[in-house]
């Protein structure tokens, strides 16, 4: 069966790659690395192209789109290693969408959609239970309790908190015992903190949609690890065209074609992962589980050994500050750890199919 993305799928993805390829040079990516600061500028341009709504009704202002729609625009903010805010505020806004009522989507999406709003997501509790099924922070209508890794979580307007059961809630800018501590992040272009919850008044809402949440940020962080996978692979084939050694280019020496048709094989078949998780995601839930652990695994799995790859194959160069290789190993890293290890999700897969 043939299976490729449709003409508007396409043109999305370019307008997003084409955007980034003019504001988002190298240079701009390493920006984040040496300041430590948020870059939010980006993220605004995206908003204003109409990235935010994607997911969202049209009666909210939205395009009514699919999360596959979504992914292909995912995988140039990888390509590009955008910085700033990109997946906590799409996951957080599909959360609303998703599980919202009537009110609190009438009140919150027209502002996530066209960025007046930004929002983040609140997974992971203690010891790495970024999964569903494994929260426990609960309440009626106040939290007490903490959420770890919880990307620019500080002056983020709403912040969707998962729940125990798989529910859901949202606090508010502002909210009385809300804490942020900041902790490093391997990806300086995505800023951490650890949130305490004191007697925090927060809104329920009314789905429990955690689960189809998590999915959905697995396949998004998968199309981000495919897009700078293949991203390195690009940058690696056009040094060594570039590059001469003894007289003649290093792409004509074999241990270095070797090397790059090597890299080639690893990341290209893997795009049909994150499509396909996707498209089961949109089109058949209950298969989305398994797919998107799948997709998620592999492709944050061989991210980071493509890149390690690609700073090999620039020798020496490779390896400074200035040129900026390393922004990707960095994205790698952190795409492989958020939301759980590859290992993690391929022994949830075993359970899922029951092995």
């Amino acid at each position: 069966m043939r299976f490729d993305l449709d003409e508007q799928q396409r043109a999305f993805q370019d307008v997003v790659a084409n955007y980034l390829q003019k504001e988002c040079p190298i240079n701009r990516a390493l920006a984040s690395h040496e300041t430590a600061g948020p870059d939010f500028d980006l993220w605004r341009g995206l908003m204003d192209l109409g990235i935010g709504g994607m997911l969202v009704p049209e009666q909210y202002g939205g395009l009514g789109l699919g999360l596959l729609d979504l992914a292909v625009v995912a995988e140039p903010v990888g390509r590009f290693a955008m910085p700033g805010p990109f997946f906590e505020h799409a996951l957080a806004t599909l959360a609303i969408t998703l599980a919202g009522s009537d009110d609190q989507k009438t009140k919150w999406l027209p502002g996530l959609v066209s960025g007046e709003l930004r929002a983040t997501v609140a997974l992971a509790e203690a010891k790495g239970q970024w999964t569903a099924d494994s929260w426990t922070l609960d309440g009626v209508d106040q939290l007490t309790g903490a959420k770890n890794y919880v990307l620019h979580a500080d002056g983020a307007d709403l912040i969707v908190v998962g729940l125990s059961g798989g529910q859901l809630g949202v606090v508010q800018k502002g909210a009385s015992g809300l804490f942020f501590t900041q902790v490093s992040s391997t990806d300086a272009g995505r800023q951490l903190a650890h949130i305490q919850f004191n007697s925090t008044p927060f809104e329920r809402m009314i789905h429990p949609a955690g689960p189809r949440v998590v999915d959905a940020g697995l396949i998004l962080l998968a199309a981000d690890a495919f897009g700078g996978a293949s991203r390195s692979v690009q940058m690696a084939v056009d040094y060594c065209k570039e590059r001469e050694q003894f007289g003649q280019v290093i792409g004509a020496f074999q241990a270095l074609k070797h090397q790059l048709a090597d890299m080639a094989l690893l990341v290209e078949p893997a795009m049909g992962l994150y499509w396909f998780a996707a498209h089961m995601f949109d089109t058949h839930p209950p298969a989305a589980h398994e797919a998107a652990a799948l997709a998620k695994a592999h492709i944050t799995e061989i991210y980071p050994e493509i890149t390690r790859r690609m700073i090999e194959a620039h020798g020496g160069i490779g390896y400074t500050w200035e040129y900026g290789a390393h922004i990707w190993l960095k994205r790698a890293l952190f795409d492989q750890a958020y939301l759980g290890m590859p290992s993690a999700h391929r022994a949830r897969v075993a359970t899922l199919s029951g092995w």
